[in-house]
């Protein structure tokens, strides 16, 4: 027999309830100032059911009733400075946090219609009903809910995607010297989901002040918690990241903030996260004005149970025993909170004059509709007076590519003590696997060069909360592009959108650099070229350089935005040796600067990284009077349009070149674009080099056959030139 010995993980784990005493010994301007934002919460979202039930609400509408004991518990005793965010279902978290701000964390009960605390139920409600005072300007609705000033950092419709960011804030935090903590609200289904899992990694790792707060409604949409997980105490998630965690009945508001002060005490003191866990009930169905036994899937019975341990009778009854408050004066509270929404109400809807007896949207309060776009990024602006290339040294020096990588990102972590780089390794190997952070660790430190775990969605998500929070600029290295589909989440649906679904006017300042590997064997999952994804998704800037001096002038341009840009290297480029001005290396090349190579007439070559100065073999070969323009950046917004555009102009033709595979190739939305653009000036249709359908093998003669190279060039020019009939 084996011999066996039981393992403790030695991790604290708590279930803490409330006695008599701590009922007894509670401050009373805490319980009355939870007794009023519980009501007003709740007529809130009364008042978004009302409105839903009139069709006035466009989209979702997620109710918390039943469930604003584990948002007002946790959220009470906060500052400011502290952060939140939640998950698709957090009216209840956001109105907690803006509440507290704007009143102090007090709240009289005889004073909760007051006029400025009418004035944030009006903003938010304005938000969900998609109007322009809203605090997203009307553009995040119900589950995308901002106010940075209040701390509340972003509502989130993508189940568990908040909880990578909270790690971003609470690392900023963390590292500017304060005290601050950062709660991440998610439900018992993110509780399975795995960027909450890398999340809580991350946090445990790097003694992060994150708070992973569970409120366990016990269903998804229908699905019972316990048929989702094998064992439904998701506190226990905790033991496997040596975070403590405490088990709190959510409908208890007083053991919820109990619970949350000894969080606290815990990040406060730099010991690292913490997991609540709130065992609440929704009295709704997910969406709408209906109990969830009318769509079969709970009983009238377990709905009645959980109904009679409403948190607001709680709170009022314990008040009442300590004669803190009469059951009058609770009645009275209670008509003021509606009454408030009453005018918040008032001041957004009107009698629809055309449908007697029903109400419609003030028209007058929609946003313009030109406001659809603004804010996808922002103006660049902030380049404005930066140097340009020729004010740089006349004279030069011979540099490696991939040396050019690593001593541009020196000179701006010199000169900006705000840039973090992240990634996997690069903090090992003196400079990472390829050398692009070579002697930078050494120089600043793992404070500012941070190793990461495997977890691209996780690591992905904490930069995105970093740049969010506005204190640090960060730099995230995914080792191949194709690794973004596992963060795709945190690049597309988070950072790439948060800019311009909050409102349009938080920055994003982030850049993520990758490389693209085609041609080094590294088969189908390390090969992809992400330009035509990243072109494909809102809110992202590309550049792609193909020397050392650009790519030193695009790493300027791309760490003083303000917008995510993405940065794309070519293994090929890297053992290149080239000359680089001499002197410090603090030029940009701004957006709209493509380069033209080659000055020609015949036909206009549109390239980028290595395969530019492949294009310009092939047009040596061929002798056709090309003329070859290095797109240098490739987004919608940033993209030369001018040089591009006076060049078809002349030429009357276009050939793109690229490498990787053509579905999902930059070149397909390029060539879009460009016939739309200047369709009365082509005489032919586009052309495209790019490589086959399927993505590159290890096979080396596969591989070479199934990427674009110069003689695919040749041969795509020698097709053009026959197109004139030459």
């Amino acid at each position: 027999m084996p011999k066996k010995e039981r393992l403790q993980t030695g991790v604290d784990w708590f279930e803490l309830s409330t006695t008599d005493q701590d009922w007894e010994d509670a401050d009373p301007e805490l319980l009355g100032t939870m007794l009023s934002q519980l009501h007003l919460i709740r007529a809130f979202e009364e008042s978004v059911l009302e409105l839903a039930g009139e069709s006035l609400v466009h989209g979702p509408a997620h109710s918390s009733i039943g469930q604003e004991g584990g948002a007002v518990g946790s959220i009470v005793g906060l500052r400011t400075s502290d952060g939140i965010n939640g998950s698709h279902r957090g009216h209840h978290q956001f109105l907690a946090k803006a509440l507290n701000h704007i009143t102090g964390g007090v709240i009289e009960p005889a004073k909760a219609d007051a006029p400025d605390i009418q004035a944030v139920l009006q903003q938010t409600l304005a938000e969900i009903l998609g109007l322009a005072q809203g605090f997203g300007n009307g553009r995040g609705g119900s589950p995308h809910l901002q106010w940075m000033a209040a701390g509340a950092l972003g509502t989130n419709a993508i189940v568990g995607g908040g909880a990578p960011m909270a790690t971003g804030n609470a690392w900023a935090q963390k590292h500017s010297g304060t005290t601050d903590l950062t709660i991440n609200y998610l439900g018992d289904g993110a509780s399975q989901i795995g960027s909450v899992l890398e999340a809580m990694n991350l946090a445990a790792a790097w003694q992060l002040p994150t708070c992973f707060f569970i409120e366990n409604n016990l269903y998804a949409v229908s699905t019972r918690a316990d048929e989702a997980t094998a064992d439904p105490r998701f506190s226990v998630r905790g033991q496997g990241f040596g975070i403590p965690s405490w088990r709190v009945d959510g409908m208890d508001p007083l053991a919820v903030h109990l619970a949350t002060l000894e969080a606290a005490e815990r990040m406060r003191s730099g010991d690292g996260p913490t997991i609540i866990e709130a065992e609440v009930y929704r009295f709704f169905h997910q969406n709408g004005p209906y109990p969830g036994s009318a769509f079969g899937y709970r009983t009238k019975e377990e709905e009645a149970e959980w109904k009679a341990r409403d948190p607001l009778d709680l709170v009022a009854t314990r008040m009442i025993e300590r004669d803190l408050i009469t059951t009058e004066e609770v009645t009275e509270l209670r008509e003021r909170a509606q009454a408030a929404m009453t005018r918040a109400i008032a001041e957004l809807v009107e009698n629809d004059p055309d449908n007697p007896g029903k109400r419609r949207i003030r028209p007058e309060l929609w946003p313009e509709p030109s406001f659809v776009d603004v804010g996808i990024r922002g103006d660049a602006s902030e380049l404005d007076g930066l140097p340009e290339l020729e004010s740089a040294a006349t004279g030069t020096r011979s540099v490696k590519f991939v040396d050019a990588v690593a001593q541009v990102m020196d000179r701006r972590m010199e000169v900006d003590p705000r840039i973090v780089v992240l990634g996997e390794d690069v903090h090992k190997l003196n400079g990472g696997t390829n050398g692009a952070t070579k002697g930078l660790v050494k120089k600043y430190g793992t404070d500012r060069i941070l190793g990461t775990p495997i977890s691209e969605n996780g690591f992905m998500g904490l930069a995105g909360g970093l740049a969010m929070d506005g204190r640090y600029r960060p730099v995230v290295e995914f080792m191949y592009p194709d690794f973004l589909w596992v963060a795709a989440d945190q690049v597309f649906n988070q950072v790439g959108k948060a800019r311009h679904m909050f409102g349009g006017e938080n920055p994003m300042p982030l850049v993520l650099r990758t490389k693209v590997a085609m041609g080094t064997g590294y088969g189908s999952q390390h090969s992809m070229d992400p330009a035509g994804i990243f072109a494909a998704n809102p809110g992202w800037r590309i550049v792609a350089p193909s020397t050392a001096t650009d790519y030193v002038g695009l790493m300027n341009a791309a760490l003083a935005l303000q917008d995510p840009v993405l940065v794309i290297e070519h293994v090929d480029l890297y053992g290149l040796k080239e000359e680089l001005p001499e002197g410090d290396l603090d030029w940009v090349i701004p957006p709209g600067s493509a380069s033209v190579v080659r000055e020609g007439d015949d036909v206009t070559v549109l390239s980028y990284l290595s395969m530019t100065r492949r294009a310009a073999e092939a047009i040596d070969q061929t002798g056709v009077d090309a003329e070859l323009i290095d797109l240098r950046w490739l987004d919608a917004a940033s993209i030369d349009w001018d040089t591009i555009g006076a060049s078809i102009k002349k030429t009357n033709a276009v050939l793109i070149v690229e490498q990787g595979n053509r579905g999902s190739s930059y070149g397909g939305w390029l060539a879009d674009e460009i016939q739309r653009r200047y369709f009365d000036w082509l005489d032919q249709p586009v052309a495209r080099v790019t490589g086959g359908e399927a993505s590159p093998s290890i096979s080396l003669i596969l591989e070479k056959a199934g990427i674009a190279g110069t003689d695919d060039i040749v041969e795509a020019l020698e097709t053009v030139r026959a197109g004139f009939g030459g």
